[in-house]
């Protein structure tokens, strides 16, 4: 099992039924969710949770939000590997508050990100 420091994060998987690829990421998501037990996984149909996740432009699948510490860290396509996305993971994970803090404002983008949080907060559904 992969420890995460004690500050909490999120993983939010975004996909969409019709696709193929996301259908098989399904069980390697829910995979890393319990070796990941420390965080917390949430898995949305940009579809289905439209009006929650109709605002992140997602271009790619599976696509990747990953929250350190109430920063968001990470926005982004993933390969559909779950080695991939473990190491992903792991590295943001393993940030402390401040260091999240640091990287989440380090750029325009990241900056950008921090205003998506509220929208997928605090009804999520646990994937």
């Amino acid at each position: 099992m992969v420890e995460a420091a004690s500050c909490g994060f999120s993983v939010v998987c975004l996909c969409a039924d019709w696709c193929g690829t996301c259908r098989d990421y399904r069980a390697q998501f829910d995979a890393l969710a319990a070796e990941f037990a420390d965080g917390r996984f949430v898995w949305f149909d940009i579809e289905d949770d439209a009006e929650r996740v109709g605002h992140i432009d997602v271009e790619t699948f599976p696509t990747l939000l990953i929250e350190r510490a109430g920063h968001v860290v990470y926005l982004g396509a993933v390969l559909p590997d779950p080695g991939h996305a473990r190491r992903l993971i792991a590295s943001f994970a393993g940030m402390t508050g401040d260091e999240a803090g640091r990287y989440a404002q380090a750029n325009a983008e990241r900056a950008e990100w921090q205003s998506l949080m509220p929208t997928l907060e605090p009804e999520t559904r646990e994937g």
